[in-house]
This record gives structure tokens, C-alpha cells and sequence, in this order.
């Protein structure tokens, strides 16, 4: 599985400032419904249930957010860069600035897991997220996340 199957360059937003978790899965809502053609309000009640399981701020300034969808024909994903970090209830309590949510079917089971393992090993990539911060061009952020790399173990 490669990122450049899940993400589409359309995808990819730069964001100057978003004020609360709220607002930033309204965002992602937004980017999966215009990429993808997917209901914003599924979306975003996908994220608010997973979320409520207990945050999906994983550390280092990065969330991965995540859901399952009815209906939605596969996985895909969407990835923002905030310009001011935001407060996320982070394992290690730092604010977020770039956030990867994926989107899959209910019924993907463990295409779901390899998806997810897979952006997490992308973004725990300390040269990937340098460079992701250093960049403001969307379509510089989508050839970073989706340069083809050598396979890592898990």
C-alpha cells in the first residue's frame, strides 16, 4: 500500500489558524467532501465518535485522526499543515500542526490497520515532517507524503 493510492493531491491544504478540535474536523470534513465526494457531516461524526475513544494526537506536534464510514467505496485520506499549532489533548500535551485523517469503510478491517500503520510510520518520519513544515505549497506537501520510499519493518 502506497500513500499515493489514499491521498489525493486535491487532499492537501495549507491552514493559517483554526480555533478548537471542532473546527479542525470541520476542515477535514470539508477537504474529504470535496476530494472525494464524501457527506462532510459523516465525516465529521466519524471523527467526533473515534475521537471520543480518546485522542488521536499521537505526539511531536502530529494527530492522525481517523473513522469508518458506511458506504465509502475505499480508504482514503487528507492531510493539513497549520501554520499556528493547535491544542489537541496530545499524548504529550504539544499543540498540533499537521494532521493526517484517514477515512475508511466500516466493513475494511485489517486494510484499515495497514493504512493507518502506514501514515503513522509516514509521519513518524522526523526528515518527512521537517520537510512538511518547511513547505506552504499543497502541491509540494503531496510529493513529499507520497515520494516513493524503501520499505521499513513496522
Amino acid at each position: 500500500m502506497e500513500l499515493a493510492k489514499i491521498l489525493n493531491p486535491q487532499a492537501v491544504r495549507v491552514v493559517s489558524q483554526l480555533t478548537s478540535k471542532k473546527r479542525l474536523f470541520q476542515e477535514l470534513g470539508e477537504m474529504v467532501a470535496a476530494a472525494y465526494k464524501i457527506s462532510a457531516a459523516t465525516a465529521i461524526d466519524g471523527l467526533q465518535e473515534r475521537e471520543s475513544l480518546g485522542p488521536t494526537g499521537v505526539g511531536h506536534g502530529i494527530a492522525l485522526p481517523h473513522a469508518r464510514i458506511e458506504d465509502l467505496p475505499g480508504i482514503v485520506g487528507v492531510f493539513l499543515r497549520l501554520e499556528k499549532p493547535l491544542d489537541y489533548d496530545s499524548v504529550d500535551r504539544q499543540p498540533v500542526d499537521l494532521v493526517f485523517g484517514l477515512f475508511a469503510p466500516k466493513d475494511s478491517g485489517v486494510d484499515h490497520l495497514k493504512a493507518l500503520a502506514l501514515v503513522s510510520r509516514t509521519m513518524r518520519d522526523a526528515e518527512i515532517c521537517t520537510k512538511l513544515r518547511a513547505n506552504s505549497d499543497p502541491a509540494k506537501l503531496y510529493a513529499i507524503l507520497t515520494e516513493t520510499r524503501a520499505p521499513q519493518a513496522a
